[in-house]
């Protein structure tokens, strides 16, 4: 991680789950992080006051609600007056709602689903890019929290997934649409999808059952500073993490 001390790192859906353990770890590991979340007051308790004293001023949270271009353009403009630029981002904000593909009066779930699962992830990688081109030698890297239902869609008994799958699909494509352009773009800048399988955060919306496979934040955090450590010249384009035992 030498090359990203005290470097800027942006990470979206910062207030709990993976994205409070992204936080903590990037900060553990030298770096200033910038958490954006809708819950502000959650990301201060979740992250910021879980740090030791000589690293909490590391970390930065700014309230943005990535499913709305402007919360992230006025977000990225803010981390740019403040920070100036970025060298990091994790796309790692996600929602996965109750209602099914065939419910009635569904329009706003599944439309909040797509707007932050999609194109919270396109508004945050145009934003970043724009920072990332103009730092040092165009070095940066861009990481997005998939998921196993982005190539295939899961099926557990008593579980809807709903549009969910679709969602992660299309940032499976576009992860590789994003490789395409920033490689013709010239630049240096890195792309990766980490794709975990179930992961114990709050999107689950159920208890999980005893003895059943699953992942903790912490295991995708580590996922993501290995990702970072890899050389200048090497790039893992798709990482998948799945608990032992998990069966799809």
């Amino acid at each position: 991680m030498e090359r990203w001390q005290n470097k800027v790192a942006v990470v979206t859906g910062a207030s709990s789950g993976i994205g409070a353990a992204v936080c903590k770890t990037l900060v553990e590991n030298g770096m200033i992080v910038v958490g954006l979340a809708r819950r502000l007051v959650k990301m201060n308790s979740s992250v910021a006051n879980t740090l030791a004293e000589d690293k909490k001023q590391n970390f930065h949270a700014f309230k943005c609600d990535v499913g709305d271009e402007q919360s992230v353009k006025d977000a990225f403009s803010w981390i740019e007056d403040t920070f100036g630029g970025v060298d990091v981002l994790i796309n790692n904000a996600g929602v996965m709602k109750t209602t099914s593909l065939l419910a009635e009066n569904n329009t706003e779930d599944l439309v909040a689903t797509m707007n932050t699962n999609v194109m919270g992830v396109v508004w945050c990688t145009r934003e970043a890019f724009r920072s990332m081109r103009q730092r040092d030698g165009a070095m940066g890297h861009v990481i997005i929290v998939n998921s196993v239902a982005g190539h295939k869609v899961p099926f557990f008994p008593g579980i809807n997934f709903n549009i969910y799958p679709s969602s992660k699909h299309a940032v499976t494509a576009m992860t590789e649409v994003l490789s395409q352009e920033l490689a013709n773009e010239k630049t240096k800048i890195k792309i990766t999808s980490l794709s975990p399988g179930g992961v114990h955060t709050e999107i689950l919306n159920h208890d999980v059952p005893e003895g059943f496979p699953i992942l903790m934040p912490e295991d995708i955090s580590n996922a993501v500073l290995f990702c970072l450590q890899t050389p200048p010249h090497v790039q893992i384009k798709e990482l998948t993490i799945r608990p032992v035992g998990e069966m799809l």
